[in-house]
């Protein structure tokens, strides 16, 4: 039995039902025998003839409308293989479809408002039409497929699947297309020549009005191609497909289409590799899935390999995907290429397009903003923001509010593409002005935090901007993957003197990100840099800055004890009192981490004589927030509390002599001293003030890293006070402050939670 029966079948058992009529009661309206009528709903017998339609329709009084669906449904059956060249009849999902859940609901859903009795006449008033588009090989069409078959029963009028073609040199034309789908629909030819090529749009829309058909428009080249083809009124749903975001159609629904997920690709390669092999080995698969960037089309090709090479471990796959270099070779299987499908739609860009797209391999990371591309081409901000959206809309590029991101296997085939077509010095010179751009970039948005600098130079234009700290700590955040890479490619190159400034500018600024990962190696780097410019006092500052980096982002007290040392015989040998007493003020504090109270005091003192000595504010700052450090650490908690209070008083007659940012460190610092002391003395309300205003200044001046430190805390002192349902807001807050938080604060507000729960 055809599907085609059991669709025609149902229809006439829901019309018959409908109008309350019987099976005699409709063989005596109608004419044909109560047994013919059961058959044909429960599918036993082929589709009937048109005259037995019309008998049928007549006898349950039909409308126009309804006849019609009638008569489609019949006309389905009785034509299973015709089929125009272009258009498929009744099309089959891909077997092993798999994912896609969230995109297949929202498609039942919108099939579910299209097939639902709107109009006075019982059917729909305007047909749904769905957009589902993104880059080449993300599944469009399989997915469109796949909806199709699942939805086949609220579409009695039929399935078609249209392939525009539109990656071809000369698709096919609108009227072409449409003339394909009358013959598809069953309008005979004497109707077609009757209504002429004129007058074929108009009955392609009264064909449609009165059918509830599924029609999948394939690889639609632009809006110009789909337009003529999409219904007027009546029921129905329409999938397009396409590479581009096809902006100008209007009352479309869009749903773009990306990568599977990991767990989505894993079910994928394992349904076409097989489970055993699959399970033989899991870290090569998830090597293999990894190295496919997620997509489908990758993923199969690679499934493909597997399947037809029996011999072949998923290991050893999964080493032929491991050269970048190569990757792409290795993703070709016949005539089943992932090269080719980029090809098809690099090949449709104008050559501004297809030389950023080219040039976009450069970027170091995995997404760039307007203002960095724009630096590859030369090209002003406005026309750089026209360039990446053409191609956007061409399908190779994602979007992520600002930013724009390139698919990994599209990053290569992109490198491929320049190193084929551009000199190797023209791309040299676009990276350099790439890299020259962002470290001096980041040496302006870093110098926002350091004291004497501040805002950047009044009357300064550059592509981002930079005008208040909050712009500039954004900037250097999202653009950390890339100036990072520019300060390595600048040590690499010998440009010592780059390297130092921009790490100098940047060293305030790192209190702000202190778990971004990479400030051991920022100001490692300097130190390098800074020997090899020959200058003591330069190497001295940088040491003191890694000595800073080791102990806060690194937990590293002896090899931060290392670094201060050689800064301080650096220092001594500049004849420079200010690195000295930073030197001395790290070692004070990396001794007070590791339990060696009498060498901390030591150091301590030193620092402040120095810093007092040099008229070093923000150095004597720092030398009294250690001593109160100190004493804490020695357990002196009334002594501790003094000595932090001595510190707020001290910032508040300094007034603005300090940097605001180093002010506030500062006092996040003491009212998280404060908090600790009063809490081990069980003054448990003065402790919850103190630690309240410390998450209040973090979240004012955007430190997440900080505030996870005092929220656990807080929770702590809440938790001593009884008031446990506030000490459960505060973990759960440290929780959702994301990648910048101190990833050991989380995981102990995770821990915590867990416990509470338990009690």
């Amino acid at each position: 039995m055809s599907s085609d029966q059991v669709v025609f079948g149902a229809l006439l058992r829901r019309l018959r039902l409908s109008k309350s009529l019987t099976l005699e009661s409709l063989a005596e309206a109608s004419g044909v025998s109560v047994r013919g009528i059961g058959d044909l709903e429960r599918g036993r017998r082929s589709a009937p003839q048109r005259r037995t339609v019309a008998a049928l329709a007549g006898g349950l009084g039909l409308d126009r409308a309804q006849r019609e669906e009638l008569l489609a449904a019949a006309r389905t059956g009785r034509t299973p293989a015709y089929s125009p060249v272009g258009v498929r009849v009744r099309p089959r999902g891909i077997d092993d479809f798999v994912g896609r859940d969230q995109e297949l609901a929202r498609l039942a859903e919108f099939g579910a408002h299209a097939a639902s009795p709107g109009g006075p006449d019982g059917t729909a008033g305007h047909p749904v039409v769905v957009a589902l588009y993104g880059p080449p090989g993300t599944g469009k069409t399989t997915l469109a497929l796949h909806a199709a078959d699942r939805l086949a029963e609220r579409f009695p009028g039929g399935r078609l699947v249209v392939d525009l073609r539109g990656m071809d040199e000369e698709p096919p034309t609108s009227e072409e297309l449409m003339l394909g789908l009358l013959k598809a629909l069953g309008v005979p030819d004497r109707d077609l020549a009757k209504a002429g090529a004129h007058g074929r749009a108009e009955l392609y829309r009264h064909v449609l009005a009165g059918r509830r058909c599924l029609l999948v428009l394939d690889n639609a080249r632009d809006e110009a191609q789909v337009r003529p083809l999409l219904p007027g009124t009546g029921p129905g749903l329409v999938l397009i497909t396409s590479r581009r975001m096809l902006t100008g159609l209007e009352n479309v629904h869009r749903m773009p289409l990306a990568q599977l997920t990991e767990q989505e690709a894993t079910v994928f390669l394992t349904s076409l590799v097989g489970t055993e092999r699959a399970a033989a080995d899991p870290r090569a698969l998830a090597d293999v899935v990894r190295r496919c960037g997620h997509l489908p089309l990758a993923l199969r090709v690679a499934g493909n390999w597997l399947a037809t090479r029996t011999g072949w471990t998923v290991s050893h796959l999964a080493d032929r995907l491991a050269e970048e270099e190569r990757r792409l070779d290795a993703l070709a299987a016949g005539d089943l290429t992932v090269t080719a499908a980029f090809d098809l739609s690099y090949r449709q860009l104008t050559s501004g397009a297809a030389r950023l797209f080219r040039r976009l391999a450069l970027v170091p990371g995995p997404d760039v903003s307007a203002a960095c591309a724009a630096q590859l081409t030369g090209q002003d901000l406005f026309d750089t923001e026209d360039t990446l959206e053409e191609l956007v809309e061409a399908g190779l590029l994602g979007t992520d509010r600002t930013r724009y991101r390139l698919h990994d296997l599209l990053r290569l085939y992109a490198r491929t593409r320049l190193s084929a077509e551009e000199p190797a010095a023209e791309s040299g010179r676009a990276r350099r002005a790439m890299y020259g751009w962002l470290l001096e970039t980041a040496v302006v948005a870093g110098r926002w935090y350091e004291p004497e600098h501040g805002a950047p130079p009044a009357g300064r234009r550059g592509m981002v901007d930079l005008s208040d700290a909050a712009l500039a700590r954004a900037w250097l955040q999202a653009e950390g993957t890339h100036w990072l890479a520019a300060l390595r490619a600048a040590a690499a190159a010998g440009e010592h003197a780059t390297v130092v400034e921009v790490a100098e500018s940047l060293h305030w600024f790192s209190d702000q990100w202190i778990f971004w990962g990479h400030w051991p190696e920022v100001f490692a780097t300097a130190v390098l840099s800074a020997r090899a410019l020959n200058d003591p006092l330069v190497e001295a500052t940088q040491l003191n800055y890694h000595a800073w980096a080791l102990l806060i982002c690194e937990d590293r007290p002896r090899d931060s004890l290392d670094r201060s040392a050689r800064a301080l015989e650096a220092a001594e040998r500049a004849g420079d009192p200010g690195q000295q007493a930073w030197a001395h003020n790290y070692a004070a504090w990396a001794h007070r981490l590791l339990d060696e109270p009498a060498e901390a005091l030591d150091h301590n003192e030193r620092a402040a004589r120095l810093f007092e000595a040099a008229g070093d504010l923000h150095g004597s700052l720092q030398s009294m927030h250690s001593r109160a450090l100190i004493l804490e650490t020695q357990g002196r908690s009334v002594a501790a509390i003094a000595a932090y209070e001595d510190v707020l008083a001290w910032l508040e007659k300094a007034g603005d002599r300090i940097e605001p940012h180093a002010a506030d460190m500062t006092r996040v610092g003491v009212h998280g001293g404060l908090g600790l002391n009063h809490r081990r003395l069980e003054r448990w309300d003065e402790a919850v003030a103190h630690w309240r205003t410390a998450v209040g200044i973090c979240r004012a001046t955007g430190n997440t890293a900080m505030e996870s430190r005092q929220l656990t805390e807080l929770s702590e002192a809440l938790l001593g006070a009884g008031r446990t349902a506030e000490a459960r807001e505060a973990l759960e807050r440290c929780l959702t402050l994301g990648p910048d938080a101190d990833p050991r604060r989380v995981e102990h507000a995770r821990d915590r939670l867990a416990r509470l729960d338990a009690q």
